[in-house]
Formats: structure tokens, sequence, C-alpha cells
């Protein structure tokens, strides 16, 4: 049951990594020496803001940002959660709790990944769309199935001796 555990603590874990990849990195969208995130477009030698990316026209960018760094909070909050119940539960007790938080931040990652794929062109010049996805677009959708498997191996996974 240890080793159980510890493997599901190490899941878990891989989980929030991937994800705070997926949030910081500037790779979501590359394009010959330009790269392009949920924030920022950069060169070879500078970062600048995404044109426009506060306004109306660009919501959904906003709502991939929000996506995004709710995901990473809740798989974070989903771990802590995790430990308070491990020593909280009673015996035989399943932790129903963690996996319904991790469930919501697997949610979070699809809503995220989902929109980015479907508007990515919308809020870019024209000069990226000749691009192609980043590394950090892909770990994004990695982290989607390792959040809702970590959430269902929460939800079957019980407190034994």
């Amino acid at each position: 049951m240890l080793i159980i555990l510890a493997l599901i603590i190490l899941f878990h874990i891989t989980s929030a990594i991937l994800l705070f990849i997926a949030t910081i990195r500037n790779v979501w969208w590359v394009w010959e020496d330009y790269t392009l995130d949920l924030w920022y477009h950069c060169n070879s030698t500078n970062c600048y803001d995404i044109p426009n990316s506060a306004t109306s026209d660009a919501a959904y960018l906003q709502t991939v940002q929000a996506t995004m760094i709710l995901a990473t909070i809740l798989c974070c909050v989903g771990f802590f959660v995790f430990i308070l119940q491990l020593f909280r539960l009673k015996q035989g007790e399943r932790f129903v709790f963690t996996a319904i938080i991790q469930l919501l931040s697997a949610f979070c990652v699809m809503t995220g990944a989902s929109i980015y794929t479907a508007e990515h062109l919308n809020f870019k010049d024209k000069n990226f769309k000749n691009g192609e996805y980043g590394y950090a677009f892909v770990v994004a959708w990695v982290a989607f199935p390792m959040t809702l498997l970590s959430g269902l191996m929460y939800l079957v996974l019980r407190k034994r001796k």
C-alpha cells in the first residue's frame, strides 16, 4: 500500500509540474525566431505584451490564462488537501474531496487548451499565422490526462492498513 501511495503522490507532483511548465513557459506557438505564450510574444532579443490582449476582443485569451492558472492552483491545493486527508480520514474512507479538486483541475486544463486550440489564430499578428504549436501547448495537453487519471485514482483509493 505504501508503494501505491508513493506512486500516486509522484503522479500528482508530476501533474503539478507539467501545469506550471505549461502555464509559465513562452512556447505555446512558434514561428521562425518568434515564440508566443499566453502573455507575451518574444523574438530573439526581447519580449513584448500581446497587442490588444486586455480588450474584449481577446476574451478567449483571458479565458485561457484564467483556466490554466486555476488548473495549476487547484492541482496544488488538491495535493495539500490529500496530505491533510491522509492523516485525518478514518481507515476505509475515500479521498473524494481530493478527487473532486483534481477533476476540476483536469476540466480547467481541458477547457483552456481547447479554447487555445480553437482560437489561437485570432489573437496573433498576421506574421504568426504560419507557425506551429510549441512544447508548452503539448505539455498542457499531456497534463490533462495526467490530472484526470490522478483524480480518478483518488476517487478509487481507499485508506487501508
